[in-house]
């Protein structure tokens, strides 16, 4: 071999030498989390990872801090509370399903008075009808995504849905959260959030609120609670850890807020407001009002694109996209018939989101041209929607909220 081959074999051998050298010194090139690939390109790809596989934990609600059955894993011991890589929805993009969904079948599940409709997304189908026994409003999955939750507003009741479980007494119930370490079930409920076990809806504390919330979300860390209170046109700080309310954030006078999202970097709060035909930007950190977006009147249900760049906003027969990077409008599609229909979720590829309409029809529309490109006739009122599984390291409860 002359010398001019042998250097050159020996550039080629340094790479391999060199990554050999670090897997030793990070203890192995072996993942110490699971790897779970995102699914096939769409619309809305996720800027996770430059393309490559999303790192997952293995989600393991039977791992116990201690004899408790309806103690979730301590932070460490299962899911990190911490958003994954530091952005808020870097574990929700397309096809990022967790192991405890993984198995599960995609689903539209259907509140539709004391029926709740199931509906394979793929053919557009009913499939099934699951009589609750209640008066269902929202269909909300648990923390760690194996249940689903109906709530019966009217009649202020929980109701497990499957074989197992009877419904839950819970007055007022208007919403269902849960805790991002999972050991908490909130309730938003008349004037208080009912703290409860996420498994078993026991009762376990009570926090006093200056106004009934509606709808709410986490603060990037999970430290706090957000809710809207429609009504008194304002929003309550709620710490979790003191089970208190920390402060309120008042709107100016006529506003509604509704449904809120928080922003994929943790620093602003998106608030619906079907009144001012917006969405309200409330800062994160200070909880300060920022302003207001407009977007179409009637603004009321929020949605996010599975790459975390825009916000969808439902209301008044429009559907309007928001960028993120810039807080701007950047699309605005018509609504068969121009209606009011609550968003459900995006699917798990991100090509479509799901609506359900009073008049009693179910459709989902392309989230890059707005069109309708499925429509299901189901009968009835139907008051909400749940998409599951949805891509998600586990479940907050509400409508679609994932982290």
């Amino acid at each position: 071999m002359s010398s001019a081959e042998g250097r050159s074999r020996a550039t080629a051998l340094l790479p391999t030498v060199l990554l050999g050298l670090s897997c030793g010194v990070l203890a192995g090139c072996e993942s110490p989390v699971a790897f779970h690939r995102p699914g096939e390109r769409s619309p809305d790809d996720p800027v996770v990872g430059l393309g490559g596989p999303a790192p997952y934990q293995s989600v393991r609600p039977d791992a116990r801090r201690t004899a408790g059955a309806d103690d979730p894993p301590a932070p460490g011991g299962g899911v990190p509370v911490a958003p994954a890589g530091g952005r808020v929805y870097a574990a929700t993009g397309p096809g990022m399903i967790a192991p405890n969904a993984r198995g599960l079948p995609p689903r539209i599940y259907v509140a539709n008075g004391r029926v709740v409709d199931v509906i394979d997304p793929d053919t557009a189908a009913v499939v099934g009808r699951l009589r609750t026994g209640a008066t269902a409003s929202r269909v909300v999955p648990s923390w760690d995504l194996r249940r689903l939750w109906a709530i019966d507003r009217a009649h202020g009741l929980l109701v497990p849905m499957g074989r197992r479980g009877r419904p839950v007494r819970a007055p007022g119930a208007a919403g269902l959260y849960f805790t991002p370490d999972g050991r908490d079930a909130l309730v938003l409920a008349r004037r208080r959030i009912d703290v409860r076990a996420p498994r078993t809806m026991e009762p376990r504390a009570s926090v006093p609120m200056p106004c009934s919330a509606s709808h709410a979300d986490f603060s990037f860390g999970g430290a706090s609670l957000v809710a809207s209170c429609t009504t008194a046109g304002a929003l309550a700080v709620v710490d979790l850890a003191g089970r208190r309310v920390a402060g309120t954030i008042p709107l100016p006078d006529g506003a509604r807020p509704g449904d809120l999202r928080l922003s994929p970097g943790g620093t602003v709060f998106y608030v619906a407001d079907a009144a001012k035909g917006g969405v309200w930007l409330v800062d994160a950190r200070r909880f300060a009002l920022l302003g207001l977006v407009a977007t179409a009147p009637g603004a009321r249900g929020l949605a996010i694109s599975r790459n975390a760049r825009r916000l969808f906003v439902v209301g008044g027969g429009t559907l309007t996209a928001v960028g993120f990077r810039t807080r701007r409008v950047v699309s605005r599609w018509p609504l068969p018939g121009g209606g009011s229909p609550v968003p459900g979720g995006v699917s798990s590829d991100g090509r479509a989101l799901w609506l359900a309409d009073p008049a009693g029809l179910v459709y989902a529309v392309s989230t890059r041209t707005g069109r309708v490109v499925r429509e299901i006739r189901v009968g009835g009122r139907p008051a909400g929607l749940c998409v599951h599984p949805q891509p998600g390291r586990y479940s907050l409860g509400g409508t679609g909220l994932y982290r």
